[in-house]
């Protein structure tokens, strides 16, 4: 039995929050003087990531007491509602912290029946893709949809970055005729979704940064997945596609 159509008032709401903390960072963006952190594993971190996920966690509090919280930049907050949302306030701080415009806010919500809400929040490009579970998927309004390509070659393939790709797959990618370009982390998900690209790999990505895109690339009529092809967020890493593609490229990650 499907799951129901998730409350379109609640994703209205969840639109919102992640437009809200989106614009909050664009105090910070291209400042001079923004100060970078390391955290323990390396990654960088700013004063922007840390307030705009208070901002977010804040406001959750407020509208949904009951409800669970876990984010990149703060400890789980547990609830007793059966509902759990996830927050990326900034994915792709490298990107961040070199004035590329291409780093966006994630806000999830999922409910008893799996994932519910998903919005990719781009604040410097002003642009906005989100679904809700049985509502269908928009980009500023606007229905947005998987491409329609169907075959291998030429088709174009989205990633964050090389370093995490073993050579055997990069060989294998390269062999097949996509073409490769790096528009990653979160906007690589909107590009699928909205039918520019047919596919975006996350070699290695964290439960923060695939939770808003099952029911994001499901809604545009995509596939999401991880290596293995199974339809999880807390793999390790991320496959997107148009559907039509997407087990021929698993094939091509195939150990």
């Amino acid at each position: 039995m499907a799951a129901p159509p998730v409350d379109a008032a609640l994703l209205d709401e969840a639109v919102a929050l992640a437009r809200d903390a989106g614009a909050h960072t664009l105090r910070w963006f291209g400042a001079d003087d923004l100060a970078v952190d390391r955290k323990a594993d390396g990654t960088p971190v700013t004063e922007a990531d840390r307030a705009t996920e208070a901002l977010v966690r804040a406001r959750l509090a407020a509208a949904h007491p009951h409800d669970a919280i876990i984010g990149e930049e703060d400890r789980d907050h547990a609830g007793t509602s059966g509902r759990r949302w996830i927050v990326d306030p900034i994915d792709g701080t490298k990107a961040f912290t070199h004035g590329v415009p291409l780093y966006c806010t994630l806000l999830a919500m999922e409910d008893e029946h799996g994932p519910a809400i998903g919005v990719i929040e781009l604040p410097a490009l002003g642009e906005t893709v989100y679904a809700g579970r049985g509502l269908g998927c928009f980009r500023n309004g606007r229905p947005a949809h998987v491409s329609t390509r169907a075959k291998l070659p030429g088709s174009y393939l989205t990633t964050s970055g090389f370093d995490y790709w073993p050579e055997r797959h990069l060989a294998a990618v390269r062999a097949s005729g996509m073409v490769m370009r790096t528009w990653g982390d979160g906007y690589g998900y909107a590009l699928v979704a909205t039918g520019r690209v047919e596919a975006m790999i996350d070699p290695a990505a964290a439960t923060w940064d695939l939770a808003a895109m099952p029911v994001i690339i499901g809604e545009a009529g995509g596939r999401f997945s991880d290596y293995t092809g199974t339809t999880r967020i807390d793999g390790g890493n991320g496959v997107a596609t148009n559907g039509l593609v997407h087990d021929e490229v698993l094939a091509l990650l195939r150990d």
